[in-house]
């Protein structure tokens, strides 16, 4: 039988009602962080390097790498060293409201968004490199679906609190989660826009709670020979024109389904990505922009994602179903758009995409948005409305 993992009983209502969001971030100061014990066989990139490097690479018709030692990445496909793509990510829970300060958003490989109480959406930041953070997050609390789609990537969940929706799957022995609130290398930055939003981490914070919490930074046996995405060839990128039925799509418009955020994505010919703009402090909108370095966030590739979901209480706190399902999609690239299907077969399973002919489909080196989608909303594709089931 079919299971839906994250749904609960309608009568847990009454107890929420009860105790709220006990969980949810307090309000006092943190100490500046003390790190124990620091793990030291994460090897750092040279920072500028970094910086300066491409989301669009330069592919090579030979697939040979730039550097010796290094490989393609199981999560992008671009050239990473051969000890970051064997060392396991890291999930942050960032929020999106207008009030949020977001600090090292733009290195996310993979970045989900997804409504949350109050039609608010909430970000989930999936980083393969996690090396070289001063500043990471502000981090918020967990909702309990976000964990499922960390668990197929083998990824230390990070988060500060949650409801206690999440405790089932929090306190189980296979989930690795690093929380804020029992951390002492998390602290509160004077200069966040708010009380609220203003929890951080860095990367020496991460090392040692792994450390502390005797967690281990190599895969679990047989995820690293587990290909998640399927990507096209380096020299034969994916254009979508194979596909007779394949759209334009200049601008891909997610106001509708997440009214409060009011994202959407542009296509920029010159670079080949999609950028992302969204809802600004005041109320215009504007490009989404990293406060850690002034980049755009881009991505080359746009999942979207039909979900089964329920509204768990009177508060508005949401369920969604996360696998044993399969339901459709979109898939956005290079400036077209093709209808898809997915599924998800277990919790630590990849969820696959595939198109109409039942083939899974391509994506293209670059970093990806997936976008979680409430049965019954629809998004705008240049205008054209577009709903479950189209």
């Amino acid at each position: 039988m079919k299971r839906l993992q994250v749904l609960f009983l309608a009568a847990l209502s009454s107890t929420l009602l009860l105790f709220g969001c006990g969980k949810e971030e307090p309000r006092q100061e943190v100490v500046e962080p003390v790190v124990e014990q620091v793990i030291d066989d994460i090897v750092e990139p040279d920072q500028t390097n970094m910086e300066e490097q491409n989301d669009t690479e330069q592919e090579t018709d030979d697939d040979t790498p730039p550097e010796e030692g290094m490989v393609r990445s199981r999560i992008t496909n671009e050239w990473v060293s051969e000890e970051v793509n064997n060392t396991r990510p890291i999930t942050v829970m960032i929020p999106n409201t207008k009030t949020a300060s977001q600090y090292g958003i733009s290195r996310a490989d993979v970045l989900y968004e997804c409504n949350v109480e109050g039609s608010i959406t909430r970000l989930m930041a999936l980083f393969q490199d996690w090396s070289g953070f001063d500043r990471l997050g502000n981090v918020r609390s967990c909702r309990d679906y976000y964990v499922y789609w960390s668990f197929e990537w083998d990824a230390f969940y990070i988060h500060y609190g949650g409801p206690f929706y999440i405790d089932e799957v929090i306190n189980r022995p296979d989930t690795q989660d690093i929380d804020g609130m029992s951390s002492s290398n998390f602290w509160r930055a004077k200069d966040a826009r708010n009380s609220t939003d203003n929890a951080y981490v860095d990367t020496d914070g991460i090392k040692a709670d792994i450390n502390k919490l005797g967690y281990d930074l190599a895969y679990r046996d047989g995820y690293a020979d587990e290909q998640h995405y399927k990507f096209a060839p380096s020299g034969e990128p994916n254009t979508l024109e194979q596909y007779s039925d394949s759209i334009t799509a200049e601008k891909v418009d997610m106001s509708p389904t997440y009214p409060v955020t009011n994202c959407y994505f542009v296509y920029n010919k010159e670079t080949g990505l999609y950028d992302r703009y969204q809802h600004l402090s005041g109320d215009s909108d504007g490009p989404h922009i990293d406060q850690a370095n002034g980049k755009q966030l881009a991505f080359k590739n746009i999942l979207i994602q039909n979900t089964y979901f329920e509204v768990r209480d009177q508060k508005g706190y949401l369920a969604f179903q996360c696998h044993d399902t399969t339901r459709d999609g979109w898939f956005f690239t290079n400036g077209r758009g093709i209808h898809v299907n997915w599924e998800k077969k277990s919790d630590y399973g990849a969820t696959r995409y595939y198109d109409d002919d039942g083939n899974e489909i391509q994506l293209n080196t670059g970093k990806t948005m997936v976008c979680i989608v409430e049965d019954g909303d629809s998004f705008l594709v240049d205008g054209q409305k577009i709903g479950s089931g189209n």
